[in-house]
């Protein structure tokens, strides 16, 4: 029996590791001619260093994703500040900060006016709970009062993780966040990103393992169609040719969800969604302010930049929920972004090359409607499976959830063996 997997980013990828560490052959077609799909990273000639499509801070309580990166070994690849340590500036007032939970799951460091939020009180994190427990479709908008700590971490973190405007955004998606990270204490929030690229840590690392242990893998092979009979798959239209399936034979969909759509007419997935940029400026800061030296990132509030990352030869800005700069010119937003990149990192000094990157759609809109469009790995083709950050994973679109897709595709095609 061979499982093929239909799409090479992070939830095929998974999919593919687990079912390959579990004995079973598999086929991986990938339509890009590189694989990792929203999680790549490519050589700017421009810039003269190597850039990633975007930029992604995994937790320790990620646990699904930190399994993945130890099974191909790519776990040493990542960096960070080693604890619990987020540094965050406001933009309109210069203010800096440090968030600094405690690591056990007793929140003590709501107690330690250096280690919290500033402008709040201990008592100012009980409204948390509501949001923790969140369930229905209230959004979070609907449970979080304003004031500081929303302000100033939140949101913030809101829309990074949900990556859709909190007026909009389902609560309980962010709650689930929360239970895995934030409510389990500092050792469950402890940040780590690739101290190289995406595709040296996520991608390029598992494409090694899965040849090493005879997996196919077919780059810039798209499928076209799906042929299938008496209630299964029974064959695959490629760009190079017709693929047929054996009898006991199984595919893992493993695609955005407009191609899922385009395969499966039918299928009921989200349609509405969310853009991110990322902008590029090819300026290697020599002495970052020693808070964002030692984390290697910054969040900022109050203005257009939300994380600045400092990279291998050149500081990296995420914007999330950035619908509204599609039509932004990218050397305005250019200019709007770098004035803050200056004030965050203590630079002075003319704007360098800079490479915008924009991801238009980088995820489904988490919000209520949405979410409830999000289907099961199952469908109703007996040898078929979804995957995908998209589906039903519980959590918002993120490494995580695209990781533990890919896994329960693979542990519901082995149970059904």
């Amino acid at each position: 029996m061979t499982i093929h997997i239909i799409g090479g980013g992070l939830a095929g990828l998974s999919a593919a590791v687990a079912l390959t560490k579990a004995g079973h052959p598999i086929v991986l077609y990938e339509s890009g001619p590189q694989a990792g799909g929203r999680c790549r990273s490519y050589d700017d000639r421009e810039l003269g260093c190597r850039v990633d499509n975007g930029n992604h801070l995994l937790l320790s309580g990620n646990t699904a994703a930190l399994d993945y990166l130890a099974t191909v070994g790519a776990r040493d690849t990542l960096g960070g500040p080693g604890a619990p340590f987020f540094p965050f500036m406001d933009l309109a007032s210069g203010k800096r900060w440090t968030l600094r939970p405690s690591a056990g799951r007793l929140p003590l460091w709501v107690f330690s006016p250096i280690r919290r939020v500033p402008g709040t009180k201990a008592l100012d994190y009980l409204r948390l709970l509501p949001l923790a427990r969140a369930n229905g479709a209230a959004t979070i908008d609907d449970l979080l009062p304003p004031g500081a700590l929303r302000r100033n971490l939140l949101e913030p973190l809101a829309i990074s993780a949900l990556n859709t405007p909190p007026q909009q955004a389902r609560a309980a998606l962010m709650a689930a966040v929360m239970r895995e990270t934030l409510t389990r204490g500092g050792s469950a929030c402890i940040p780590l990103f690739p101290a190289g690229s995406l595709s040296e840590t996520l991608i390029d690392p598992a494409l090694r393992w899965l040849q090493g242990r005879g997996a196919t893998i077919h780059l810039g092979r798209r499928i076209a169609d799906l042929s299938v009979a008496d209630g299964r798959v029974v064959g695959l239209g490629t760009t190079a040719g017709a693929v047929a399936l054996a009898a006991h034979d199984a595919v893992i969909l493993a695609t955005p969800p407009w191609v899922a759509t385009d395969l499966l007419p039918g299928l009921v997935a989200p349609d509405s969604f969310q853009a991110i940029m990322n902008l590029h400026f090819a300026v290697a800061p020599a002495a970052p302010p020693a808070d964002i030296a030692r984390a290697g990132f910054v969040g900022l509030v109050g203005g257009t930049s939300e994380w600045v990352f400092l990279k291998p030869g050149h500081v990296s800005v995420t914007i999330s929920a950035a619908n509204r700069f599609l039509d932004t010119p990218p050397e305005e937003l250019a200019a709007t972004v770098w004035p803050e990149v200056c004030k965050a990192l203590g630079l002075v000094s003319d704007m360098p090359r800079c490479r915008v990157v924009k991801e238009k759609r980088a995820t489904f809109a988490a919000t209520p409607v949405q979410d409830s469009r999000r289907p099961g790995a199952r469908t109703a083709i007996r040898n078929l499976f979804l995957a995908g950050d998209w589906t039903s994973t519980g959590l918002p679109a993120t490494i995580e959830g695209a990781i533990r897709s890919g896994r329960t595709a693979a542990d519901m095609i082995r149970a059904a063996l």
